[in-house]
């Protein structure tokens, strides 16, 4: 499944951040999203995964096939490990919980209730939810936050398999994950400011 954008325009509290905003997410490819904070990548991740529409442009090959970690863990701290999966996993109607405990090093955890682990336990357990969804499309918003370097590399080695298995990967993150991947930088895509007409320059 091929993501593509075309000509993608997207706002943030009203106001135009990127647009023109234009790729291919192939098959078993990564593509690392860089730009300065605050110029727009969250909203254009969050564009893409569906979570708000675009002011102009098409996505195209993403309907019921992205799954998107956000700045959240998005765990529920009264489950334990094994249960936060276990729930994920219904809801995007998989079964199996195994691979995503054996990929970030939670089997030991996985009778403990989220809301007792570390901040980077929390982080792991959050990004093995992309293991039980089924989607092959990830998109993912500065994943690496609160990981030490073995757990980075536990999520480079997560998304090297998903990129294996046909999935493809678009990650916002400033850190050098040692993937081959195209780079796109979002500081091309900056939108221009808004035109003042002559009221609104007469006060400034």
């Amino acid at each position: 499944m091929t993501l593509k954008v075309t000509d993608l325009s997207v706002a943030r509290g009203g106001l135009p951040v990127l647009e023109g905003v234009s790729f291919k997410l192939r098959p078993g490819s990564a593509l690392i999203l860089r730009g300065p904070n605050g110029i727009g990548k969250t909203t254009l991740l969050r564009t893409l995964a569906g979570l708000q529409p675009p002011l102009a442009g098409r996505v195209e090959g993403a309907e019921e096939q992205v799954a998107y970690a956000a700045h959240s863990d998005g765990l529920k701290p009264t489950l334990t490990v094994a249960e936060n999966l276990t729930f994920w996993a219904s809801v995007f109607g998989q079964n199996g919980i195994g691979a995503a405990l054996d990929a970030f090093d939670l089997q030991a955890l996985r009778d403990r209730a989220a809301g007792a682990l570390s901040a980077g336990q929390k982080r792991r357990l959050g990004l093995s939810r992309m293991l039980v969804t089924g989607r092959p499309v990830w998109i993912m918003d500065e994943p690496t936050v609160s990981l030490d370097s073995a757990a980075v590399a536990m999520f480079a080695n997560a998304v090297r398999t998903h990129l294996g298995q046909g999935g493809s990967a678009l990650i916002a993150t400033h850190i050098d994950l040692g993937l081959e991947a195209e780079v796109l930088d979002a500081g091309l895509y900056k939108a221009k400011p808004p035109a003042l007409d002559d009221f609104d320059g007469g006060f400034l």
